[in-house]
């Protein structure tokens, strides 16, 4: 593969990792912004608590089903024109989005911003992989991680302040200038590469890998509103899923150009890398998804609030990044050890919380997390390429992105059910304590002053306590999953330097 820059003209890659950089913020400020104004939302549009899910549902689905979608696109098309024309596409549906009147017209929006945001990061990489030499891939990944991981802090941030202080539709108008300075910053510096010429389309791979990933997202984003495999639905879901990616592997296995060359699998250090990110994926975002129902309905923060406890991630992020740019000597293993101790180490934390947890409690954890991230994502996103040939890039890339989005919706699922179902756990184990047999009760002289008002106070009273022990359960999932990830890193393979 020729280089993307000459050797005359090196300083422009500055100028192209901050196009890659600001792009990629560009998606990633689309992931979690729905998520604080859901509720606002569905008071809008009078749709049901399962309804509404379809607006982070739909987008998720979308985004898994065309982000391996772009290495192809990326051997027949330039990256500057699939860039322009997805940023485009970007802008113009999140416009839609804010211009919804019905749940049918904000899900479709939505499904558009995953189709045309889903190559944005897979592509940004490859630019930046190809623009930078080895020796100086660390710092670049460094820098390019903050558009991924900055993203969906700033998002909530701007978007809460202005949803509180405007309605709901102003957190999808926040992206429009966003859009419209990374489509200036492609236009102006991504220059025209070489591509490595027209491959044909495998669409039995492609429809079956794109059928499993639906059905698995699917399953996993509706898998506790319909009691798991209780439910038709999930079995139905979970069939397609095993079936498609069987026909997708022994279809790629016994065709000569398959959608996805499994050849890059052969390769140790990004298989190791895989497995890393998808537990990074697992990390992420779980605490950016969870935090806002449990500050809004546990606590009664307001959405700005809210922006700045997620903001505060943000700064331990950029710490992390900070660090990495400095230790760009040190084994990349012990970089990464710590930044999943770190997180493992914030959930530990964040499992010591109770009902009356503080704003600086909430702060101090959202800002340790956020060092964790920093710290893992450059390494394992330079190892994971390190030994890879240039030419699996494009392929490489989209899928490395797509296993990171599998990792999160599926932890992200887990988490919620975990939530949920304690909730309902410890609502029957707390309630039956409230009866007139309970000394503690009498005491109060609580069972004399039950009328309907009081009762339904002690109700919303039972229900808060119970799930502030579900959130609980799931951060010390969220711990486990932290501590578990680190006996994987010894199967890094660090080439030697002569």
């Amino acid at each position: 593969m020729k280089p993307l820059i000459s050797e005359k003209n090196t300083s422009f890659k500055w100028f192209i990792l901050a196009t890659a950089t600001f792009v990629t913020m560009l998606y990633a400020m689309n992931v979690t912004i729905a998520s604080i104004a859901l509720s606002d939302m569905r008071g809008a549009m009078s749709a049901t608590q399962d309804q509404i899910s379809w607006v982070v549902t739909g987008n998720i689905v979308a985004t898994a089903i065309f982000t391996p979608f772009a290495g192809w696109l990326s051997s027949r098309i330039q990256i500057r024109t699939i860039l322009i024309f997805s940023v485009l596409g970007f802008i113009v549906s999140s416009i839609f989005c804010g211009m919804s009147d019905s749940l049918e017209e904000i899900v479709i929006a939505r499904v558009a911003q995953g189709v045309f945001g889903a190559p944005l990061p897979p592509l940004s990489q490859t630019l930046v992989l190809a623009a930078f030499p080895k020796k100086q891939i660390s710092l670049a990944m460094a820098v390019w991680g903050m558009g991924t991981i900055l993203g969906p802090v700033i998002a909530p941030t701007i978007g809460g302040y202005l949803g509180e202080l405007l309605n709901w539709r102003w957190i999808f108008y926040t992206l429009v200038p966003f859009g419209f300075c990374a489509l200036l910053a492609v236009i102006t510096t991504v220059p025209k590469r070489p591509i490595s010429g027209g491959l044909s389309l495998d669409w039995i791979g492609f429809l079956a890998l794109a059928c499993s990933v639906a059905a698995l997202q699917i399953m996993f984003d509706r898998g506790e509103r319909n009691s798991w495999f209780e439910s038709t639905e999930t079995i139905i879901e979970c069939g397609i899923a095993v079936i498609g990616f069987y026909i997708f592997i022994v279809h790629s296995l016994t065709t000569k150009k398959p959608f996805i060359n499994l050849t890059i699998f052969k390769d140790r250090n990004y298989s190791v890398g895989l497995i890393l990110i998808f537990f990074f994926g697992m990390l992420n975002f779980v605490p950016m998804v969870i935090f806002p129902p449990l500050l809004q309905e546990l606590r009664g923060y307001p959405q700005s609030v809210i922006g700045i406890i997620l903001g505060m991630r943000g700064i331990g992020t950029f710490i992390g990044f900070a660090i990495i740019a400095f230790t760009g000597r040190v084994d990349p293993r012990i970089i990464i050890f710590f930044g999943f101790a770190i997180q493992a180490v914030s959930g530990l934390y964040m499992s010591t919380f109770d009902i009356n947890m503080t704003f600086t409690n909430i702060a101090w954890a959202s800002l340790v997390q956020g060092l964790g991230v920093g710290l893992t994502w450059p390494p394992v996103s330079v190892i994971c390429f390190a030994t890879l040939s240039n030419k699996f890039h494009g392929e490489a890339t989209a899928m490395f992105h797509l296993v990171r989005n599998i990792g999160s919706s599926f932890f992200i699922s887990v988490s919620v059910a975990v939530v949920l179902h304690m909730g309902q756990v410890n609502f029957g184990e707390i309630g039956s304590l409230v009866s007139m047999w309970n000394q503690g009760i009498h005491f109060n002289d609580i069972i004399n002053n039950l009328d309907d008002l009081n009762i339904h106070k002690l109700t919303n009273e039972l229900n808060r306590q119970s799930l502030m022990v579900g959130y609980i359960d799931a951060f010390k999932l969220f711990s486990w999953v932290g501590f578990f990830s680190i006996p994987l890193i010894f199967l890094i393979k660090i080439k030697k330097e002569n």
